[in-house]
């Protein structure tokens, strides 16, 4: 499942997210701060009673803080089975703090707003849940393929958390 509320994304999801044998893929046309409706949605093409991976990347860092993204990320949470996996990256302003802030202004003025938030801040998203190695990290840090030199690139270039676990 794929959720947006872009009416450019559901163009292109409509054309590119097509179904196969090995399962089906879906669109669903919703704000990611409404679950009641993904979830609604999503259980006409999911078996919510079995574990799914739920992907939130790159867009928690759209939800301000008065929207409470923790208590976002938990209601998702909640409604998954044991077993589920949560996947979820977050931009950081923590290697250069000036440039970030000028990007994250941007976004004033518009419909969007960005928070880039720190390591302490992104590892709470994973609470209650088991970890998994080498727990959150920079995303070009986190499980690099061998023949990668994950310092070609410096943390400020990539300013970007992630982290995967599992639900108990």
């Amino acid at each position: 499942m794929y959720v947006d509320n872009d009416p450019i994304v559901l163009l292109h999801a409509r054309a590119l997210l097509t179904s196969s044998p090995e399962g089906r893929t879906g669109y669903i046309d919703a704000d990611v701060r409404d679950p009641d409706k993904v979830f609604d949605q999503a259980q006409e093409v999911l078996d919510l009673s079995q574990p799914v991976g739920l992907l939130l990347l790159s867009i928690i860092h759209f939800v301000r803080d008065e929207e409470d993204p923790y208590g976002l990320v938990r209601r998702y949470l909640d409604r998954l089975s044991p077993g589920s996996y949560l996947a979820l990256s977050h931009l950081t302003g923590e290697f250069d703090r000036p440039t970030w802030r000028y990007i994250s202004s941007q976004y004033d003025g518009t419909p969007h707003t960005m928070v880039v938030r720190d390591q302490a801040t992104a590892d709470g998203f994973f609470d209650g849940l088991e970890l998994a190695e080498p727990g959150v990290a920079l995303v070009h840090r986190w499980r690099p393929d061998p023949d990668e030199n994950p310092d070609a690139l410096e943390d400020r270039q990539v300013s970007c958390w992630c982290g995967v676990a599992r639900k108990p």
